[in-house]
C-alpha cells in the first residue's frame, strides 16, 4: 500500500475515530467506574470490534449486512437495546463511592464486553467502511494491504479511547470524577439513552 494512501486512510479514520457519540460516553464512564483499567479494556476490546467489522467489509461482509434489511435492523434494534440496557445501568448506580472491591468485581467482565458490544452492534460501521475503504482498496489488492487496513483501522480506534482513559487518569481529574461518579453515572445514561431513541425513530 502506497504511503500516501496510507496517511489518507489514518486522517479520515482519526477523524471518525474522534466523533463523539455512544462509545466516548461508555469509555468515560467505564474509566470512572474502574479507575483507568476498566477505561483501557473498553478502548481496547472497542478497537478490536471495529477492526472485526473492517475486516468483514474487506471479506464483502459488510455488503450483505448493508443489503439485507433483516439483518440489519438486527444489529441496529440489538444496539439500541444494549445502549438502553446500559443507560438504564447507569441511571440506576449507587451513589456509594467507587470501591477497589467494585472495580475487581467488573473489570474483566464489563470493560471488554462493553467496549466490543458498543461496536459490534453497529450496523453504520459496516456504512461507513465499504464507503471508506472503496477509496482505498480494489479487486486485485494483496492480503497485506488487507491486513494493514484492517490493522490500521483497529488501532487508530483503540489508541485513541486508550488516550482518552490516559487523560481522565492523571493528576486529580479521576479522583474528582469519582466523587462525583453518580451525577456522571445519571448523565451518561440519559445520553446512551437518547442516542438508543434516534436510532429506533430515524
Amino acid at each position: 500500500m502506497e504511503f500516501h494512501l496510507w496517511v489518507s486512510l489514518v486522517v479520515v479514520c482519526m477523524l471518525g475515530a474522534l466523533s463523539p457519540g455512544p462509545s466516548l460516553a461508555l469509555v468515560i464512564k467505564n474509566t470512572i467506574n474502574g479507575s483507568g483499567q476498566q477505561g483501557y479494556a473498553t478502548a481496547i476490546s472497542h478497537g478490536i470490534g471495529v477492526a472485526i467489522y473492517a475486516a468483514a467489509c474487506i471479506a464483502g461482509l459488510g455488503i450483505l449486512i448493508v443489503n439485507s434489511p433483516i439483518l440489519f435492523s438486527v444489529l441496529q434494534y440489538g444496539g439500541a437495546a444494549f445502549l438502553v440496557y446500559l443507560g438504564i445501568k447507569a441511571l440506576l448506580a449507587s451513589k456509594q463511592p467507587v470501591t477497589e472491591e467494585t472495580i475487581e468485581t467488573d473489570i474483566n467482565v464489563n470493560g471488554w464486553r462493553d467496549g466490543f458490544l458498543i461496536a459490534f452492534l453497529n450496523p453504520k460501521l459496516a456504512i461507513f467502511f465499504i464507503a471508506l475503504f472503496s477509496q482505498f482498496i480494489d479487486a486485485n489488492a494483496s492480503l497485506e494491504q488487507k491486513i494493514i487496513m484492517t490493522s490500521t483501522v483497529g488501532l487508530i480506534d483503540a489508541v485513541w479511547y486508550c488516550l482518552v482513559t490516559f487523560t481522565l487518569t492523571r493528576g486529580n481529574i479521576i479522583t474528582k470524577l469519582k466523587r462525583n461518579s453518580h451525577i456522571v453515572d445519571k448523565i451518561t445514561g440519559v445520553v446512551l439513552i437518547s442516542l438508543a431513541a434516534r436510532v429506533v425513530l430515524q
